[in-house]
């Protein structure tokens, strides 16, 4: 467990810690001069059955609370400071206040220095701390009295860390196993023998010595774990409520800063606009509007960002609701991180609350659709949540992408529940059955009415067919729910296009019938076929259904279409393209003198194949002259032995 500082200045924090560990937190010699905490500050504290309580010991000062910020986030059981002499104090409000809107809802008060008071007064600042921590939401924070320097209060303090400590492990969440490690980096530093050794708060899963890890904002460069060390002790693996130093091989110092996140490379993401559930501070004036630009606290690091309130025109003080969080720089985060928010000036805390979706849109963000989605995704629980994102998904969801987003490497529950819940690849896509039989319906209608627009084609193209259909279905997602429907013989597939069975069934009767007449007259013709009409009146056929039907078989790659009703079976493609490539290695390039006499045809006809070879990319048209494309295959097995 993790064990966090927070109060005003000069209200006992570092003593406290000191009291409890032996270890002093006050580091820097700063630190030691003016008799204040500048810096975070850390110490350990071993316990029975080998266990350790680590602390982090943040400042008080008023303008160090982008510092007591970033100590404050990644801690699991906080320790409120009041100070019997002073009382409630201005940072005791603010950090309590920032405590609350990180949802550190386990902790305690302690009323310090308890040896400059009376009873009464002492007494009185119960009563006083009792109450702010009701206001803040805070209530079940037991409040506690010590001394540090006389040990007054300090093994009470000490029996109650064990006993909460002991809770936490056991209440450590089923499937946290599945995390990926994800580390806010607080420290950086060198060592002889080891290299840089970046350290922080484990905020989620478990690393071992040999693992590779990354920096999240450069996820391609992996850097494998050379040390571990928990508490100042060597170790072969930590885990998330931790407090761990990491030394990397192969990374070097100023490649790394305080700020930055180190974790697993398969969770690695970048956000620039991210949706939230927002909960406005109490000690704010006025109501939280759109276009507010604001200092965003996220773990370690810090940032700029602007405010889109959704679903309504503002926030009121004490109020929450959903806004959208446009960044100026990239921000490393994952679904159910918590953060806090600041004014422009860093002066005040104006809010705070818990990611909700790390992929928020700049359009349709305020639909009722997606409010509703948002909405559902407040629920702590990783099974629930996912079983309403896909309630309110339409066109369903990625799978992999919603395990990164969350930090998962793996689904933290049994595969069995995700079968029941989904149709689908559970790191593909993934689609709630209801909404399944909706997207089919879609998909049918489209080709069914396209069929009766245009009886005489195939079918639309995959992508015409998702701009009929669900033209704001993701691709990816709109490849799978094609292939699903083409494997339950639901749609038929024909060289790209889709259609419906039994329309498929009825063209390929027709084409039949025309294709038994006009692909033996087209052979026959060699390099000067028949055109369509005269096809037509050789095969005693409409014109206007030889036309149609040779159209679909060019697109099914039957047939090539030169010009306008001008079809050349493939055989004399391949013949005609190999005197091509022939000419081109002999000559460097073709004319459409040399490629007219080399097919007997007339010049008008060999430069109407030209132009068609320049069409399909076989060939590139340089002046009067035709040069062969590089790295073209085209008909390049066919004609490699010919010319």
């Amino acid at each position: 467990m993790i064990v966090g500082t927070a109060g005003h200045i000069d209200h006992g924090k570092t003593a406290l810690v000191r009291a409890l560990t032996g270890i002093d937190a006050d580091r820097l010699p700063e630190e030691k001069r003016r008799g204040i905490t500048i810096e975070l500050g850390y110490a350990a504290m071993p316990g029975p059955g080998g266990g350790t309580i680590a602390f982090v010991d943040v400042p008080g000062h008023e303008k160090l609370v982008r510092t007591m910020v970033a100590g404050a986030s990644g801690i699991d059981y906080a320790l409120l400071l009041v100070a019997a002499d002073d009382g409630i104090m201005p940072q005791t409000h603010e950090h309590l206040t920032i405590l609350a809107l990180l949802g550190v809802r386990r902790g305690a008060a302690v009323i310090t220095k308890t040896d400059r008071v009376e009873d009464a007064v002492r007494a009185a600042r119960i009563a006083q701390v009792r109450a702010l921590l009701d206001a803040a939401g805070l209530g079940g924070y037991p409040v506690l009295c010590a001394c540090a320097p006389r040990g007054d209060g300090i093994e009470a303090l000490r029996a109650l860390l064990w006993r909460e400590a002991e809770s936490e492990r056991e209440r450590r969440a089923p499937g946290a196993g599945a995390a990926g490690l994800r580390m806010g980096l607080d420290r950086v530093f060198s060592l002889d023998g080891v290299g840089t050794v970046v350290a922080g708060s484990i905020a989620a899963g478990t690393v071992r010595v040999g693992d590779a890890l990354c920096l999240a904002h450069a996820p391609d460069t992996a850097y494998r774990v050379r040390s571990l060390h928990v508490h100042n002790r060597s170790v072969e693996q930590a885990h998330a409520g931790q407090r761990c130093a990491v030394g990397l091989a192969g990374l070097a110092r100023n490649a790394v800063a305080r700020g930055q996140t180190l974790c697993d490379p398969a969770i690695a993401r970048a956000s620039l606009r991210l949706d939230v559930w927002l909960r406005v501070a109490d000690t704010e004036t006025s109501p939280l509007r759109s276009g507010m630009q604001v200092h965003l606290h996220h773990g370690t690091d810090d940032g700029m960002a602007s405010l889109a309130v959704l679903g309504q025109a503002a926030i009121a003080p004490g109020a929450a609701g959903l806004v959208q969080l446009v960044m100026r720089q990239p921000l490393h985060a994952w679904q159910g991180d918590r953060f806090i928010l600041r004014d422009a000036s860093a002066s005040r805390t104006v809010g705070g609350g818990t990611v909700l979706d790390v992929n928020a849109p700049a359009r349709y963000r305020q639909t009722p659709q997606r409010l509703a989605f948002l909405d559902s995704q407040r629920q702590q629980d990783p099974l629930a949540r996912l079983r309403d994102a896909l309630a309110c998904a339409p066109f369903g969801l990625h799978g992999g992408e919603w395990l990164r987003d969350g930090g998962w490497r793996d689904w933290p529950f049994d595969a069995a529940m995700l079968r029941d819940m989904a149709a689908g690849d559970a790191h593909g896509w993934l689609i709630a059955p209801e909404r399944l039989r909706a997207s089919e319906a879609a998909m049918l209608e489209a080709l069914a009415s396209f069929h009766a627009k245009y009886p005489e084609d195939i079918g639309p193209d995959l992508q015409r067919a998702r701009r009929l259909a669900m033209p704001r279905m993701p691709e990816p997602l709109w490849r799978q729910l094609a292939e699903h429907m083409a494997a339950n013989g639901r749609v038929g597939r024909r060289n790209g296009f889709l259609h419906l069975p039994e329309h498929g069934a009825q063209l390929a009767a027709a084409e039949k019938v025309v294709a038994d007449k006009a692909l033996p007259l087209l052979k026959d013709g060699r390099f000067d076929p028949p055109w369509v009409r005269d096809i037509a009146a050789a095969a005693q056929l409409p014109e206007t259904q030889v036309r149609h039907v040779l159209m679909r078989m060019a697109k099914a790659g039957d047939v090539y279409q030169v010009v306008k009703d001008l079809y050349y079976h493939p055989q004399a493609v391949q013949q005609l393209a190999a005197l091509a490539r022939g000419i081109a290695r002999r000559e460097g390039q073709i004319t459409a003198g040399v490629f007219r006499d080399a097919t007997g045809l007339g010049r008008k006809r060999a430069i109407q194949i030209l132009e068609f070879f320049d069409r399909i990319g076989l060939l590139r048209r340089l002046g009067d002259a035709h040069l062969l494309r590089p790295g073209t295959t085209l008909f390049e097995a066919e004609g490699s032995g010919q010319g």
